[in-house]
């Protein structure tokens, strides 16, 4: 054979290995609007939220360690994380299957025969003894099916990468959201706390005038009445706080040192972003590439487009062969030497006639799987789009709230302090006072409800536009998890 048959040959059968019957992949639609509902305008910023790190996103140190906890600790990140070793395995088991795996053999064999048994009538022993190389059923994937096999292995992997990083930013959002849940438990605690005091001083300034004549029995009941609800506020609000630590330490996945903990004041809700109030939010087009939850889905279309190509293959021959080289002798310190070398060829062919509509049966079930991913491919899509539209429409009216409630507090301290100089003066009852108190505290609960709901609603939409992957801000998308999906192994 001449070289320049040779090399053709070569391309001929590089050419027929590397064609597959995969269909093109093509990214569906998105299926969400252009630009999303309330989306106020923001300054321009070199930098999307995707790609601003927690570190950078979290004014507030305690918090900043506790979600460094939280990455080393937390056992469904661990777990996310030993999933992707586990699915690159998979896929290098795979990939193996392109290659012929090449074993050295030696055996050795002895057999008596008895007299009745051989030829000569004479007791028979005989050896045989054999050494070589060789491979077993290696398929020659001239129509790609185990490059479609191994196509949808590696897009498996791919999308485990991504779900790890979905839990990464789903972990950092929880542990800021349970440390702002925490501060506000113990705002209200502490609230109660000092609403308690205040009632049990009047309780007993009362109790003594009530002693003298003073006061009349109904009044003191009726501040009796209030202290017992602000008593009762303060147990719950105690067990709330309690649960609110278990809920931290759980998602932190150790104990939380004291020193970690927020500080029982609403100041904490306000200050854990520093100056920060507002995150670029790009358009809905940006999701594709910034969540990685969509990625993930993404790469389950395209392994489902892969197991087309596989499906398909199934129809056409295929071919293995099977092939060794060796040496053998009856004498072992005969194996090695010349006139002893043995080799074996036994190339296979196996063409599809009748299987009683298998095949196309499989490839239907591909398809269908194929049009069920996309579908959810879109679905993940429209989740994101309308986790994104929710944040912002509590964003759109938020500061209205905090504003109303912030007048309201100030108001109904003033109607209280009313109340308390008409009620010295012997003109109103102590009913219209304790209304008055009563509003006032429902108001200053409110206030720290609505302060939790503003931090919160910041740290979703952190959460919802990507944010979290990194710990520090990114200038641009870095290849492989911002942008394109985790780099292959």
């Amino acid at each position: 054979m001449t070289r320049g048959t040779f090399s053709l040959a070569a391309s001929a059968l590089a050419l027929l290995t590397g064609c597959t019957l995969m269909p093109a992949y093509e990214r569906p639609a998105s299926p969400v609007a252009q630009d999303y509902p309330l989306a106020a305008p923001t300054a321009a910023s070199g930098v999307a939220t995707a790609d601003l790190g927690w570190q950078d996103f979290f004014a507030d140190a305690r918090l900043r360690k506790l979600i460094a906890m939280a990455l080393d600790h937390n056992r469904d990140l661990r777990v996310a994380l030993l999933n992707i070793e586990k699915s690159r395995a998979t896929y290098r088991i795979q990939r193996a299957e392109l290659f012929p795996a090449v074993n050295a053999t030696a055996d050795g064999s002895g057999n008596r025969l008895a007299k009745d048994q051989s030829g000569t009538g004479q007791v028979e022993v005989t050896h045989a003894y054999s050494a070589g190389i060789g491979f077993a059923a290696y398929e020659l994937d001239l129509f790609g099916r185990v490059r479609s096999l191994n196509e949808q292995a590696l897009q498996a992997y791919l999308g485990t990468a991504e779900a790890a990083q979905t839990t990464r930013i789903s972990l950092v959002a929880e542990v800021a959201s349970n440390y702002l849940s925490l501060a506000a438990d113990a705002a209200l605690l502490r609230l109660a706390e000092q609403t308690l005091a205040t009632r049990q001083t009047s309780y007993e300034l009362t109790q003594r005038s009530h002693a003298l004549g003073s006061a009349s029995e109904l009044t003191l009941r009726q501040m009796q009445t209030s202290l017992e609800s602000a008593r009762v506020d303060v147990a719950a609000y105690t067990a709330q706080v309690a649960q609110a630590r278990n809920a931290l330490a759980l998602v932190v996945g150790t104990d939380v040192p004291a020193e970690l903990l927020p500080p029982p004041s609403t100041e904490v809700l306000a200050q854990v972003f520093g100056a920060r109030d507002e995150l670029p939010v790009g358009l809905p087009s940006d999701l594709l590439t910034r969540r990685p939850d969509i990625r993930s889905a993404e790469h389950a279309l395209r392994a489902a487009n892969a197991s087309i190509g596989a499906a398909r293959a199934a129809f056409f021959p295929r071919i293995s062969l099977t092939a060794s080289a060796g040496y053998s002798s009856s004498q072992l310190s005969e194996l090695f030497k010349s006139g002893h070398g043995v080799w074996s060829f036994a190339p296979q062919i196996t063409l599809p006639l009748f299987d009683a509509g298998s095949n196309q049966a499989t490839l239907d079930s591909a398809r269908a799987e194929r049009d069920i991913t996309v579908a959810q491919y879109e679905k993940s899509i429209q989740s994101a789009f309308r986790e994104v539209a929710d944040a912002l429409a509590v964003r759109s009216t938020i500061n209205d709230r905090r504003g109303a409630q912030a007048r309201l507090v100030d108001a109904s301290q003033q109607s209280l302090n009313l109340s308390q100089a008409r009620f010295q003066h012997g003109v109103d009852s102590y009913l219209t006072l304790l209304d008055a108190q009563r509003t006032l505290y429902a108001a200053q609960q409110g206030l720290i409800s609505v302060e939790l709901t503003r931090a919160s609603n910041l740290v979703t939409l952190y959460k919802v536009l990507g944010g979290g992957w990194t710990d520090q801000t990114v200038a641009a998308a870095t290849p492989g998890l911002t942008g394109g999906g985790a780099a292959r192994p």
